[in-house]
């Protein structure tokens, strides 16, 4: 492991109890520069294998080992369908080798798998919506570098998918990282409330739009966003139940929506309507008072176990339906399993014992507006295992872009939007005036990262082939189209 430059505020403020230690403007911003000397900001384009690093595969198999083993054959599934795909389910792997990098000891609340796909718009409280990261999984403090890394990789990994040229990809790829550093100065620049309520909302994207993407895909914008406000609980009511015996019940699709029924035997069923009984009884406790009201007036419908994205395949996942006044008045819940975030065995244990608990505090941290119903739970199964969760809205106006049909000029602008995001966030939890003063004004720090970017995706690629030879000589055991 590297040593870390300097002390970033976030540890600052653990070493005195949670108070961070007065400091001024000119004292904060001569800290960033003083980890220029250290650390600088051309080196951030460095990056080469170790000597000792390990296998590609043997980190995934790792991973795997707590996982729900009939389910990870399907996330090896999802990440064979190309090297996009494959460095999404990733961040493990990605974390290991920049374990082995200098860090900036600027520290942030880190998304921890802060990769394209990774950012997307969803309602707020006030219901507009609005865009911001949307993954929270793997989220722990850490420096700052980090995320941006992981996310200016991803667009040098969708570029190459895209089949973009190698002029366009750089282009993309210092576009991303100008826009973090000029957001995070500008951030730097604001008032405490001001920063803590900064957010976009996605009408604000659409102007932005209008002037840099193409009709066209503007067009595909705008229908992208109206499918992301029509997804709600009753949408998903609609699509994902049936009445039987007069009863709604969640529509069984094996094995990516399983139902109790069909997850247990008849004699099991009894002990899963009660664990199911008890993640909604006690994820109440994490609620605030108002939203703990709310959520007393829906009574338990049906559960099911359902897979989710890429990386998080095989970990346990719930929906559960609810109901309130009637059945044109649903709720859906999704009660995610929350492991070890993957950037503790370099960045050290959470502060939180429940893993629950950090990811919805990270998420509350790095978010302008989080989900009314977020919150978390520790509960035992009925394997007698321990295990953390946190509890979601299932679809709440949720949505991401549609990376598969970008072109250049549509990815760039939605890799400036995600960038002014990351900053945003990082802003938040971290001390943007010491980040910004690091950056600069100049565009070492843009090129440094486009460059690593290009050299992270060729690493990619060749772990990609060495997951798809263990794959084809049945290493591996993967369920394609799923």
């Amino acid at each position: 492991m590297t040593t870390t430059a300097a002390a970033g505020p976030a540890s600052a403020a653990t070493r005195n109890g949670g108070a961070k230690p007065t400091r001024t403007t000119a004292d904060r911003a001569e800290q960033g520069r003083a980890v220029r000397s250290a650390v600088p900001r051309s080196s951030l384009a460095d990056w080469a294998p170790a000597p000792d690093r390990r296998d590609p595969v043997e980190l995934l198999e790792e991973q795997a080992e707590t996982r729900v083993q009939e389910l990870v054959p399907i996330r090896h599934g999802r990440m064979l369908v190309s090297p996009f795909t494959f460095y999404r389910g990733g961040a493990f792997l990605m974390a290991a080798d920049l374990d082995d990098s200098p860090r900036t000891g600027l520290t942030v609340q880190l998304c921890g798998d802060a990769h394209l796909s990774n950012f997307g718009a969803y309602a707020a409280p006030d219901r507009r919506l609005v865009f911001s990261v949307n993954d929270f999984d793997e989220t722990l403090p850490g420096p700052f570098e980090w995320d941006v890394k992981r996310l200016v990789a991803s667009f040098a990994v969708a570029g190459r998918d895209r089949g973009f040229s190698p002029r366009k990809r750089k282009a993309i790829n210092k576009a991303v990282g100008q826009a973090y550093r000029e957001s995070m100065r500008e951030f730097a620049a604001l008032g405490k409330f001001e920063l803590w309520y900064a957010r976009i909302d996605v009408d604000e994207i659409a102007e932005r739009l209008a002037a840099q993407a193409s009709p066209k895909e503007v067009k595909r914008f705008d229908r992208n966003v109206a499918k992301t406000r029509s997804k709600d609980s009753l949408k998903a009511f609609g699509k994902l139940t049936e009445l039987v015996d007069g009863q709604p019940r969640i529509i069984g699709d094996p094995p990516l929506i399983v139902t109790i029924e069909d997850v247990a035997s008849d004699e099991e069923l009894p002990q899963i309507e009660q664990f199911i009984n008890r993640i909604i009884r006690d994820y109440r406790r994490s609620l605030p008072n108002d939203r703990r009201h709310l959520l007393e007036q829906f009574r338990y419908a049906h559960a099911a176990r359902k897979v989710v994205g890429v990386g998080s395949v095989g970990t346990r996942a719930w929906i559960m339906l609810m109901q309130g006044r009637d059945a044109a008045d649903p709720l859906f819940l999704q009660a995610k399993e929350a492991e070890a975030s993957v950037l503790e065995p370099f960045l050290g244990k959470s502060a939180f014992a429940n893993h629950g608990k950090r990811v919805v505090e990270g998420q509350r941290l790095m978010q302008a507006a989080s989900d009314l119903m977020l919150g978390w739970v520790r509960i035992n199964g009925i394997d007698g295992i321990s295990r953390d969760f946190y509890v979601r809205q299932l679809w709440d106006q949720k949505g991401s872009a549609v990376v598969e049909t970008m072109g250049p000029e549509m990815m760039m602008a939605y890799g400036q939007l995600c960038g002014w995001t990351l900053a945003k966030a990082h802003a938040r939890s971290g001390d943007p005036i010491a980040i910004a003063s690091y950056l600069g004004s100049g565009t070492a720090f843009d090129r440094a990262l486009a460059d690593f970017a290009e050299t992270y995706a060729d690493q990619n690629e060749r772990d990609f082939a060495a997951f798809r030879s263990a794959v084809d000589s049945g290493r591996l055991s993967a369920t394609p189209g799923l």
